[in-house]
C-alpha cells in the first residue's frame, strides 16, 4: 500500500474537525498539525520501514535534523554535525570466495553446500575416498546414526555433538570435515551468522542431500575435492541524530526517542513473519515518539525554562537491542556526568480515548517523580497515569538508568498492530499524543529550578515485550555484544542468576549441556527447561571461568 504524504494545510483540515470542540490554543493547534505531519512523513512507504543502517533510516535522519534546525537547536553529533554514526554488527557472513568443487563440478553455495559458522577460514585440496578416514585429507561424516540414536533425547544438542566429532577428527589428522545427512530426520543445520562460538581447527562444510546424490553416487569411489571457506564479519552503519539547546546551565536534561523500525522485517523481529515484502512503517513504533521529540524541542526552546541545557536524541537501532542509546552513553557528545535526567518516548501514539491511560516507567528512579506527578494527577489532568517503578525495560531509557541517571519512560501500550505492516499513520491518536507532549512540557517546567535530581536504584525489569519461555534465568542480555556467549547487562533480583552469583558483565558460555554461542543459542537452550529443573551455568568473569548451579 502506498501511503500518500499530505500537505501541512490538508493535515490541519483532517485533524481540526476532531478537536474544534476542545477550543485548542493556537500553539496547541500548531503542535497537533506538526505531530501528524511528522508521523505521516516518517511512516511513509518511501522510507521503507526505517531499518537501521539503510537508505530509509538516512532519509528519516535528514528529516529529523532539518526539524531540529528549524526548532533552533544546534548540532551535537560528531565533528559538529547532527549525526553520531556507529557500527551495527550483524554477525558473520559467507564471502563469495567460499567454494566446494567435486571432480571439477563447482557446487552452488546454499543450494549444494554451506560452511558452518564455527568453521575456520582455510583451503583444502585432495583426492578423497569418502569411505576412508585418512590423515591429511577431508573426512566425510553421515549424521544419520547420530540423529537416529538421539531422536528421543530432549536434551540432545546436535551442534555440540558436531563440535566434539570435528575436534576428535582433527586430532586424528583430518584436514576438514564434510557433513551430510541420509536419514529422514531434519537436522535443521544452516549457516547461522549469529553464532559467535570460537572457530574449530579445521574447516567444517555441510553437503545437502541433493548434492550427495548428485556428486557422491559411488560410496566407495575416490573424488578430487577442493574446499575453500571464507567467513567474514557482516556490518552496517546506523546513526543517532542529536540536537542541543545550550543555556549555559550546569546540568543537561536529555529527551530521546528511537526513530528506527523494522524495514521489511529482515532482522526477524516482525510479529507477522509470514508476511513477505511488506513495509513495516512503524507509525506508533516509533514515529510517534520521534514526532513528540521534535515538537518538544521546538516548544522547550521557545519556553522560559533556561535553568537546564537540553539534549534531544533520536536513537537508531533500538529495535536491534538499544544499540544507539548504548553507543551514545558509552560515547557521549556531552559530559555524561552533567546529565540531570532522561525522558524517553516510545510508542506514545495510541492513547485510548476511553481509558486515557498513559504508562510511565522509571517512576522509582528519583523521589522527585512522586512529588511532581502527585501534583499533576488531579481532576484537571486529562490523562490517567499508570506507574511502573523500574528504571529498565525494552527501550532506550535503560541505557541511561544503567549509569545511575533518573529516567522516565512514556508509553501508551501494546496493540494488535505492534511490529506488523499495519502500524500506519492513520491509526495514531494525535490529540492524545498532544496531551502527552503537554504533560512532558509541564514536567520539564516543574523541574526547571530543582537542580540536579537525586537517583534511586529500582528493581530490574525484563527487556522483552513478550514471554517466550516457561522459565527465566533473570538476566538482561547485552544485545550489542559481538563475542561468543551471552554477556549480562543486568541481573534481576531474586532470580536464578542472582542467586547463583552471576553479575553484570559476566559472559554465559554454557547452560546445562547446551553451549551458549549467541543470543539465539541462549534462547534455544532456555526453551529446553521447565519450572523446577536444575542446571549448571558456566560463565566467564574477566579471564576466569566459573560455574554455578541454578534451579528454575
Amino acid at each position: 500500500m502506498l501511503i500518500r504524504v499530505l500537505s501541512v494545510a490538508s493535515l490541519f483540515l483532517v485533524i481540526s474537525s476532531g478537536v474544534n470542540a476542545q477550543k485548542l490554543k493556537k500553539t496547541d493547534k500548531s503542535t497537533l498539525a506538526n505531530l501528524q505531519a511528522h508521523v505521516t512523513y516518517l511512516a511513509d512507504d518511501k522510507l521503507e520501514g526505517r531499518r537501521a543502517g539503510t537508505k530509509g533510516e538516512k532519509l528519516a535522519g535528514e528529516y529529523i535534523s532539518k526539524q531540529f534546525e528549524l526548532a533552533g537547536l544546534k548540532p551535537k553529533g560528531v565533528s559538529g554535525s547532527w549525526y553520531q554514526p556507529f557500527e551495527i554488527n550483524e554477525g558473520r557472513q559467507v564471502n563469495t570466495s567460499t567454494l566446494f568443487i567435486i571432480d571439477g563440478n563447482d557446487l552452488k553455495q546454499n543450494t549444494d553446500f554451506f560452511p558452518l559458522a564455527y568453521s575456520p577460514n582455510g583451503s583444502v585440496e585432495a583426492a578423497v575416498s569418502t569411505a576412508l578416514a585418512e590423515k591429511g585429507v577431508p573426512w566425510f561424516q553421515d549424521l544419520k546414526n547420530l540423529l537416529e540414536d538421539n531422536a528421543s533425547n530432549p536434551h540432545f544438542d546436535l551442534e555440540s555433538a558436531i563440535r566434539e566429532k570435528v575436534t576428535k577428527a582433527a586430532n586424528k589428522g583430518a584436514s576438514a570435515m564434510v557433513l551430510y545427512n541420509t536419514s529422514k530426520i531434519n537436522d535443521q543445520l544452516r549457516f547461522n551468522g549469529k553464532d559467535r562460538s570460537a572457530a574449530l581447527t579445521i574447516p567444517v562444510v555441510y553437503l545437502t542431500s541433493n548434492a550427495v546424490k548428485t556428486y557422491l553416487q559411488d560410496e566407495s569411489g575416490t573424488y578430487d575435492v577442493k574446499i575453500r571457506v571464507d567467513i567474514g564479519e557482516k556490518t552496517r552503519t546506523g546513526q543517532n541524530v542529536i540536537g542541543y539547546i545550550d543555556n549555559g546551565a550546569p546540568q543537561t536534561i536529555v529527551l530521546g526517542a528511537h526513530y528506527d523500525h523494522l524495514g521489511y522485517g529482515e532482522d526477524g523481529n516482525s510479529m507477522a513473519p509470514n508476511v513477505k515484502d511488506q513495509v513495516h512503517n512503524g507509525a506508533d513504533d516509533n514515529a510517534s515518539g520521534t514526532a513528540a521529540l521534535i515538537e518538544l524541542a521546538r516548544n522547550i526552546n521557545a519556553s522560559k525554562n533556561k535553568s537546564n541545557n537540553y539534549l534531544f536524541i533520536a536513537f537508531s537501532a533500538e529495535e536491534l537491542g538499544l544499540n544507539g542509546s548504548k553507543y551514545f552513553t558509552q560515547n557521549p557528545t556531552i559530559n555524561i556526568k552533567d546529565v540531570n535526567y532522561m525522558i524517553n518516548m516510545d510508542m506514545v501514539g495510541r492513547l485510548n480515548d476511553s481509558s486515557k491511560v498513559l504508562t510511565i516507567g522509571g517512576y522509582g528512579t528519583s523521589p522527585v517523580w512522586g512529588e511532581l506527578f502527585g501534583k499533576m494527577n488531579t481532576k484537571s489532568n486529562p490523562l490517567v497515569f499508570k506507574f511502573d517503578s523500574s528504571g529498565t525495560g525494552p527501550s532506550d531509557h535503560t541505557s541511561f538508568y544503567r549509569l545511575d541517571i533518573p529516567v522516565l519512560f512514556f508509553f501508551t501500550g501494546l496493540h494488535t498492530d505492534y511490529h506488523k505492516p499495519s502500524d500506519d499513520f492513520n491509526k495514531i491518536n494525535y490529540n492524545g499524543e498532544l496531551q502527552i507532549v503537554k504533560t512532558i512540557e509541564n514536567l520539564v517546567t516543574a523541574t526547571n529550578t530543582k537542580g540536579k535530581l537525586p537517583f534511586t536504584k529500582t528493581r530490574e525489569a525484563q527487556t522483552s515485550t513478550s514471554t517466550r519461555f516457561s522459565v527465566t534465568l533473570g538476566v538482561m542480555p547485552d544485545y550489542t555484544f559481538t563475542g561468543a556467549g551471552l554477556r549480562v547487562d543486568g541481573v534481576s533480583d531474586n532470580k536464578p542468576a542472582q542467586k547463583a552469583g552471576i553479575r553484570a558483565g559476566d559472559i554465559i558460555t554454557q547452560l546445562g549441556t547446551h553451549t551458549i554461542s549467541s543470543m539465539e543459542a541462549y534462547m534455544q537452550a532456555l526453551s529446553k527447561f521447565k519450572k523446577g529443573d536444575s542446571a549448571t551455568v558456566k560463565y566467564k568473569r574477566g579471564n576466569e571461568t566459573l560455574e554455578a548451579g541454578v534451579t528454575f
